[in-house]
């Protein structure tokens, strides 16, 4: 099965972006592409967010649902709660519009929620008011926690997610005979349904919902409308609508959807949002800092109204708005409000993750550390040296690769997790040395100029040629001609202001104090410096002229006979002393005694 989270490595380039805002570093780059490590990634789909080719895709379940649907089993429909933040239209527009896609029914899992609370104050009354937990709301949380802080397991709490015991729930009132689809914005609700089948089938995100009523050409308004126009082809949730945990999918929601949301001052429980706080928190109870506060961690910035899985662009306040009077329209209405059944709840105590059927288990998380070698100092050392970290100052610490510190990409250089070719600053000095070895042993004269027409980078065959030097500078030496104008070296400077202008390089044969050069104008940076090249063609010139001289004598000897001739050929002589000059012409070049000067080279 395709991961939840993958690469398409046609779209991925060298952009390390990922790696960058991967909070766990879980991204391995291979011949220069960014894939997900499954072991290492905890499904909070930041690299799918921020990836600026979209090659990080998440995995389309909405063909297999189909397909479920299909199958002639009774089918419920798990709702997230923050279904009312990403729709416009109301519930009951939304729920008829999932009847009409083939679901049975469609339960609310906030019920789910409502039955995780009823355990927690079960507990707590159970422990002097307290429940010292870690949240298991929140699936990229319990990833995290099981993978990098391994230790802090036994904090989490003792009962499965919202989700697995709504599907729980559903099981135990239902029948074991139905299929289960959760439809919400959370990606790694797609690991749960992968490692424990039925708890539920399938996960699908708001954006695959929104694609598959598009397709069957549903329009959430129209549902608005028809409702409007006939009440009676509502359908309600079952077994009943949720209350107060309905706000679960914010920030602070949990707890205030709990008894302990009576204390304003929230002094039984703690709510912690965001991938930044929500490390900083583990770190700290990792280090010690325990207390015994319950823990609601959403790993999502905002709570999961602002989960991967859910339309972009849109205000977190406004969300935050709607979920936030949609539970409170809920506890004001009249009617029954879903209340769980005391033997379920004692069963889930008592169990815990033992409810969800042990046959439909599936792969467990393994702790990272369980995989991933520690490594001594002198490996690291010998890692950052190859990455050109030869002592502390060249340890820049600039994140190009990703990695907040030299250090931590030579680690992950050990691992397998990065590439040498990842480092900026590294590549960047290994090009520039590449171009001051061909500049100072290329055999032909080199310069680089800027906008303004001054030296950017010359060699010595530049300034042997144009310089009057007859012998070699050192680098440091040579760094002192740089910002100097080039028109102190050279008298034909506005060739280079021509250059800017245009992308195509020009050539010119060039006579320059007893020397013939031929010279290549050239745009370097999109026309931002212009380069020239200057390669010294004198001797063989001077032998050009030598046959040249000869062929003229010849030429000259043979015109004498033909003038001979001509005067019993008449005019045919004249044309043919014509078509001889012309062909000396075609081969003749400057002499010694020219002026110098630049002559366009002929194609």
């Amino acid at each position: 099965m395709i991961h939840p989270i993958y690469t398409e490595l046609t779209e991925c380039r060298d952009c390390y972006k990922c790696v960058r805002g991967c909070p766990v570093k879980a991204i391995q780059v291979k011949d220069g592409s960014a894939v997900v490590v499954k072991d290492r990634c905890i499904y909070c789909g930041h690299c799918v967010d921020i990836c600026p080719s979209h090659a990080k895709k998440i995995r389309n379940d909405l063909a297999r649902v189909r397909q479920f649907l299909t199958g002639g089993r009774a089918v419920y429909c798990s709702l997230a709660p923050s279904a009312a933040a990403e729709f416009s239209c109301s519930m009951d527009a939304l729920v008829l519009a999932l009847h009409r896609l083939g679901f049975t029914a469609v339960s609310e899992t906030a019920l789910g929620a409502a039955l995780v609370n009823e355990a927690i104050e079960t507990y707590a009354d159970q422990h002097e008011g307290t429940c010292p937990w870690i949240s298991t709301a929140c699936p990229t949380v319990v990833q995290m926690v099981k993978k990098y802080y391994p230790s802090l397991v036994p904090h989490l709490g003792k009962i499965p997610s919202p989700l697995q015991c709504h599907s729980a729930y559903l099981r135990f009132l239902y029948g074991d005979d139905i299929g289960i689809v959760f439809i919400g914005p959370c990606i790694a609700k797609k690991v749960e349904a992968d490692q424990t089948p039925g708890y539920p089938d399938f996960a699908l995100t708001y954006e695959e919902l929104r694609t598959w009523l598009h397709l069957e050409g549903l329009d959430l308004g129209l549902m608005e409308a028809k409702l409007a126009a006939d009440p009676s082809q509502a359908y309600s949730f079952v077994p009943a609508r949720a209350g107060k945990s309905t706000l679960y999918p914010i920030e602070g929601g949990m707890i205030a959807s709990l008894r302990w949301g009576g204390d304003p001052f929230q002094t039984k429980a703690v709510a912690v949002s965001g991938s930044n706080q929500i490390e900083g928190t583990l770190k700290g109870m990792q280090s010690g800092q325990l207390s015994s506060d319950f823990m609601e961690l959403l790993f999502c910035e905002g709570g999961c109204i602002n989960g991967s899985g859910s339309e972009k662009g849109r205000s977190s306040a406004l969300k935050k708005g709607y979920a936030t009077r949609f539970t409170r329209s809920r506890i004001s209405q009249s009617g029954p409000l879903f209340q769980g059944a005391p033997s379920f709840v004692a069963d889930l105590l008592a169990k815990g993750y033992a409810i969800i059927d042990s046959k439909h288990a599936g792969e467990s998380d393994i702790p990272v550390s369980s995989f991933v070698s520690s490594h001594r100092e002198e490996d690291i050392d010998r890692a950052l040296r190859v990455l050109g970290k030869r002592d502390k100052s060249d340890e820049l610490n600039c994140g190009g690769c990703g990695y907040n510190s030299c250090r931590e990409m030579a680690i992950a250089y050990l691992d397998g997790m990065a590439e040498m070719e990842m480092c900026v600053t590294k590549m960047r000095k290994e090009a520039q040395s590449k171009i001051d070895v061909l500049l100072r042993t290329i055999p032909i004269g080199v310069v680089i100029v800027d906008e303004k027409l001054r030296i950017v980078d010359c060699n010595n065959g530049f300034l042997t040629l144009f310089g009057d030097l007859d012998f070699a500078l050192e680098q440091s030496y040579l760094n002192l001609v740089k910002d100097l104008p080039v028109e102190r070296f050279v008298p034909f400077s506005e060739r280079f202001s021509e250059q800017f202008g245009s992308p195509k390089a020009r050539q010119y044969n060039l006579h320059y104090q007893d020397t013939f050069l031929k010279t290549t104008f050239f745009s370097v940076e999109q026309q931002h410096l212009v380069g020239a090249l200057f390669e010294d063609i004198t001797t063989p010139t001077v032998r050009r002229e030598t046959v040249i001289k000869k062929a003229e004598d010849v030429i000259q000897k043979s015109l004498e006979t033909v003038q001979q001739i001509a005067s019993l050929l008449g005019e045919n002589a004249a044309e043919t002393e014509i078509m001889l000059n012309s062909l000396i012409d075609a081969f003749k070049v400057p002499d010694t005694n020219q002026g110098d000067g630049l002559a366009k080279e002929e194609q």
